[in-house]
C-alpha cells in the first residue's frame, strides 16, 4: 500500500497545533491552568541562561502572555505538583507522570556510574551515604551545603566535587528529589519525604514494555509524526531500537500507519502516525498571525533536525561557540509568525539601564521585513518587556541586517 502524503503546509500545522503554537497565545496562566498546560507539552526545559527570560519562562509566556516565573515555582516548590528530572535535558515535569521515569532512574543508575567513574573527581561514591544522612538529619541541601573542605574545581560546569557529584546521581538515580531552586541552585531532599508512598513503589511502577509503550505513545500524541528515532529521543529514556520495535509491532497490529512527510525543501521523508492523520482536524485551520519570540530550547525547536525538515529554518545555539566564530549570536530568539520562522534576534536585558535592546535581527530569505512586520515584533517586544523586568525598549543602530 502506497503511504500518504503530507503537504508540508499540512504537516506544519498539525505540528504547531500539537505544540499549542497555532492557536492565539492568551487565556490563564497559572494553577490548574498551567499545569494543564505543562502536561500537553509533556515537560519544560530549565535552563539558567536570563539574557531576556530564562528558557522554562519564555516557552510559557510564548503561549500564554499573563505568565509570569511566581507561578511556575508555585506550582513545582508550593504545590508539588511537577517533579524535576531529565528528558533530552534538565526539565519540570507533571508529577502524574513520575512513574513513567522509573525506567529513566535505573538506567541513570548503570550507566552514570560507570561513566562518571571515568569522567569526574574520583571518591564520589564513597560520599553516599554521607550525604543522605546529613539530608535526613538537617533537611534539604544544595551542593554549597555538602563535601565541606572538599577541593573545588575551575574546570568547567562538569568539575565537581565528590559530594556534588554523589548529590547528582542521588537524584538522577531516585533516592533523592530536587525540590527547588535557590536563584538557580538546586535543592536536594529525600524522596521518602518529599513523594508519597505510591509514586515511590518500585513493585507498582510500569515495566519495561509498559515504559516503551507509555514514551512512544505519549510522544507521538505531541508530535503528530515522527520517525521510530524521533519518538525515543522525546522523552529520552528508551533506545531508538525500541522505539522502531514497537513501530513494527504498532503497525502490525492496524495502529499505527507510515505516511511520507513533505519538508519545507520538498523532500519527502517517511514517518509513523496514527491512522487518518491526514484528515486531523488542525489542517483545516490556519495558525495564528500573531508574531511571538521563542526561546532558543522551546518544545517546537529541541528537535534541530525537524525544524529544519519542516520550516527550512536552520538553526544552532552559539552560547558554546567562541564570539569571533559565531554566525549571529551568543542567545539568539527563533521569531514564528503563522506558521513560518520568520527571522531571529539577538536581544538583551539590560536591567540596570531599565532598558531590552535589540542588537540585530536577521530576517529569514524571502521574508520582507515589512511595516507590518515591524509593528507587530514591536508589539511582541512590548509584551516581553514585562516578563523581562525593564520598561524600555531601544535598538541599536543598523540592527535589521540582511536575510540569514
Amino acid at each position: 500500500m502506497t503511504p500518504a502524503i503530507l503537504s508540508n503546509r499540512d504537516a506544519r500545522r498539525i505540528f504547531l497545533d500539537r505544540h499549542h503554537l497555532s492557536e492565539t497565545p492568551q487565556g490563564p496562566a497559572s494553577g490548574s491552568e498551567l499545569l494543564s498546560l505543562i502536561k500537553s507539552l509533556g515537560f519544560v526545559q530549565l535552563d539558567s541562561i536570563n539574557t531576556v527570560a530564562r528558557a522554562h519562562d519564555l516557552i510559557l509566556f510564548s503561549r500564554r502572555p499573563r505568565y509570569r516565573p511566581k507561578a511556575l515555582k508555585t506550582l513545582y516548590e508550593r504545590d508539588g505538583t511537577l517533579f524535576e528530572h531529565w528528558t533530552h535535558d534538565a526539565a519540570v515535569i507533571p508529577l502524574a507522570f513520575y512513574p513513567n521515569w522509573h525506567l529513566r532512574r535505573q538506567r541513570d543508575a548503570e550507566r552514570l556510574k560507570a561513566r562518571w567513574q571515568h569522567d569526574r573527581r574520583a571518591g564520589f561514591e564513597a560520599q553516599f551515604q554521607t550525604i543522605l544522612d546529613q539530608i535526613r538529619e538537617y533537611g534539604p541541601v544544595s551542593s554549597s551545603d555538602v563535601g565541606k573542605g572538599e577541593a573545588r574545581g575551575s574546570g568547567g560546569w562538569w568539575d565537581w566535587h565528590p559530594s556534588k557529584t554523589a548529590l547528582e546521581y542521588l537524584w538522577r538515580s531516585g533516592a533523592l528529589c530536587v525540590v527547588g531552586r535557590e536563584g538557580f541552585q538546586k535543592r536536594y531532599d529525600l524522596t521518602e519525604r518529599v513523594l508519597e508512598a505510591r509514586l515511590r513503589d518500585s513493585s507498582q511502577a510500569p515495566d519495561v514494555e509498559q515504559t516503551i509503550n507509555w514514551c512512544c505513545d505519549q510522544a507521538l500524541a505531541r508530535l503528530g509524526f515522527a520517525t521510530h528515532g524521533e519518538l525515543a529521543a522525546f522523552w529520552a529514556h528508551i533506545t531508538p531500537a525500541e522505539a522502531r520495535d514497537w513501530c513494527e509491532a504498532e503497525k502490525r497490529a492496524g495502529r499505527l500507519e507510515q505516511i511520507m512527510i513533505t519538508g519545507a525543501d520538498g523532500r519527502m521523508k517517511i514517518s509513523y502516525a496514527r491512522p487518518g492523520i491526514d484528515e486531523d482536524p488542525a489542517i483545516e485551520v490556519a495558525p495564528t498571525n500573531r508574531l511571538r519570540v521563542l526561546s532558543p530550547f522551546d518544545p517546537a525547536l529541541r528537535d534541530r533536525k525537524r525544524a529544519e525538515r519542516l520550516f527550512g529554518f536552520n538553526y544552532r545555539v552559539e552560547m558554546f561557540v567562541p564570539a569571533p566564530q559565531r554566525t549571529f549570536g551568543y542567545y539568539v530568539f527563533p521569531i514564528l509568525q503563522g506558521d513560518r520562522l520568520i527571522a531571529r534576534v539577538d536581544m538583551k536585558a539590560f536591567r540596570d539601564a531599565d532598558t531590552l535592546r535589540v542588537k540585530a535581527l536577521w530576517p529569514e530569505p524571502k521574508v520582507r521585513w515589512s511595516n507590518a512586520k515591524q509593528r507587530a515584533f514591536e508589539a511582541e517586544l512590548g509584551r516581553l518587556t514585562h516578563l523581562a523586568g525593564v520598561n524600555e525598549l531601544a535598538f541599536d543602530d543598523g540592527w535589521l541586517r540582511d536575510p540569514a
